[in-house]
């Protein structure tokens, strides 16, 4: 369950996406609760996820306001160790 300090974690996401798949099993396998955004289904996602990023491609990804990007990004983060401090609400900005 996610308490009051950690992030509330989007995804914005395609159920067809395997790295979208790939982003959401390392979200599970660390236990985080995310909300998923599906671009193809939620009217307007698509282009939301582009305003707020920049980018064409999913997954996007937020840890509360900050944009971490897609799969690729977040397991360099993790593989840093760098993914369970912003998870946790208590990475530096």
């Amino acid at each position: 369950m996610s308490t009051a300090s950690q992030p509330a974690v989007v995804i914005y996401a395609a159920s067809w996406c395997p790295y979208c798949v790939r982003a959401k099993q390392l979200l599970s396998a660390k236990g985080v609760a995310f909300t998923e955004i599906d671009v193809d289904t939620v009217p307007g996602a698509r282009e939301e996820s582009r305003a707020r990023t920049g980018r064409t491609s999913i997954p996007q990804i937020f840890i509360g306001d900050r944009h971490i990007g897609g799969f690729d990004d977040t397991k360099a983060l993790d593989d840093q160790g760098k993914l369970d401090p912003l998870l946790a609400g208590t990475a530096g900005t």
